[in-house]
């Protein structure tokens, strides 16, 4: 059997009998906008300068809806009348802090104030507002509008504009009805606050939007340094494995009468040192970017210590006094170290020349048993850089060359106003390993 479909009558008690609720539901028991307390991070500014304002503005309106009620009213209800313009006047206040409770309040008030007065009032008066009960109840209107919801905002103003009317149907004496009147200075404060809490929730999404985008940006940043690290460390790793190839190959040459066993040892080596080549090449495929470099430059070879000499060369002659000296007993290192040392060095000659106009600059390359220390300081400039035109991250990409190695960094700025770069690159493989167990 199909299902019987209601009647309009019937969906119109369902809908009647579910008002309450929704009712309850909107303009009581669900929550207001959370505005940060003053000490919390996204806490406004200006929170403090407008709930001062408010508590003025409810002070300078406390004293005409005074004189306003108290000359309306008689003599037995004008202690009310008084009592009830302070009370408005605190709602008002409320309303920054609990603005559904008080939007409620302004109400009651409102219709309260209208019903022990109306009997009294002269009927000249604008009914059931008049001048000072618009600017509360457009200012109740207005605080609710500031952090509820526009469905929300828009079910109080209708039952503003339900409980003006009703009062109108219990006058007592003829008035002058102000309906066509309120109604818009109503209207008018909903918009207004509605506009400005959209403007408030635009900028708070603006901001959750350039934190993730500030975020995503560091995140690509790491992995181009990393990509571009690895990409380095290829012709080193891959130096290595062709010297283990030639090797195995070339032993069998160097032994006389080898045997079949040893042959075929060094056979499986020279395989499995191709094959680990060819993985190496499929592996700087994959990280290899659009803005690779060119061919000739990523077969061209590693750089490492022993080309100190000419780096700093180059920065003398672009105009940068640059001193260089060795502290310990040299000996040779990894070359995975010596790109390190040498790409530190590069970048924070580089950094100096940019950002420090005028100074000078010092490299120390100390040797330790366990390790290198690569050392570069710099004297204050003589005046303010330039700006950098785009995004550099130098100092990421010494952090993480540190970092691979199981090595430090650490860079800060000088007591005389220079800059200083200090990297530990320890060389021993067992404290290598150690860091990456850590890790």
């Amino acid at each position: 059997m199909g299902a019987v479909t209601p009647s309009r009558a019937e969906r119109l008690r369902a809908a009647v009998r579910r008002a309450p609720r929704a009712l309850y539901e909107e303009l009581w028991a669900a929550p207001a906008d959370r505005v940060p307390r003053m000490g919390e991070p996204d806490a406004p500014a200006w929170r403090p300068s407008l709930l001062v304002l408010l508590i003025i503005a409810a002070a300078c309106f406390a004293v005409p809806r005074t004189n306003e009620l108290v000359t309306e009213a008689s003599d037995g209800v004008s202690g009310w009348a008084v009592l009830a313009a302070l009370a408005q006047s605190v709602v008002l206040v409320a309303g920054m802090i609990r603005p559904v409770g008080a939007w409620w309040a302004a109400t009651a008030l409102s219709v309260t104030t209208v019903l022990v007065t109306e009997p009294v009032m002269s009927p000249d008066r604008l009914f059931p507002w008049s001048v000072m009960g618009m600017v509360f109840q457009g200012g109740a209107l207005f605080l609710l509008a500031l952090r509820v919801p526009l469905r929300r905002a828009t079910g109080a103003l209708a039952l503003t504009l339900l409980a003006g009317m009703a009062l109108t149907l219990h006058q007592t004496q003829r008035h002058n009805l102000d309906l066509d009147r309120s109604a818009p200075v109503f209207v008018v404060a909903l918009v207004l606050g509605t506009a400005l809490r959209s403007l408030r929730l635009a900028r708070k999404d603006l901001v959750v939007q350039a934190e993730l985008t500030a975020e995503e940006r560091a995140r690509r940043t790491l992995l181009e340094e990393r990509n571009r690290i690895a990409r380095e460390l290829h012709d080193v790793v891959a130096h290595h494995m062709s010297v283990i190839s030639i090797q195995a190959q070339v032993a069998p040459h160097l032994v006389e009468n080898p045997t079949d066993e040893l042959r075929e040892n060094l056979t499986g080596i020279r395989e499995n040192a191709l094959e680990a080549l060819a993985e190496l090449r499929r592996v700087l495929g994959v990280l290899r970017s659009e803005d690779a470099p060119a061919q000739s430059t990523r077969h061209a070879p590693q750089p490492g210590l022993d080309q100190l000499g000419e780096l700093v060369a180059t920065v003398r002659s672009a105009g940068l006094a640059v001193t260089r000296s060795t502290t310990g007993e040299p000996r040779p290192l990894p070359p995975g170290v010596e790109l390190s040392a040498y790409r530190i060095v590069q970048e924070s000659l580089s950094n100096v020349m940019r950002h420090a106009p005028g100074a000078s600059a010092e490299v120390v390359i100390g040797h330790r048993p366990t390790g290198l220390t690569v050392r570069v300081v710099n004297s204050a400039p003589d005046h303010a850089a330039a700006p950098s035109p785009g995004v550099r991250h130098g100092l990421l990409g010494m952090r993480e060359r540190a970092a691979m190695l199981g090595g430090e960094l650490a860079t800060g700025p000088t007591p005389d106003g220079g800059w200083e770069v200090t990297a530990i690159l320890p060389t021993s493989t067992q404290t290598t390993r150690t860091t990456e167990e850590a890790r």
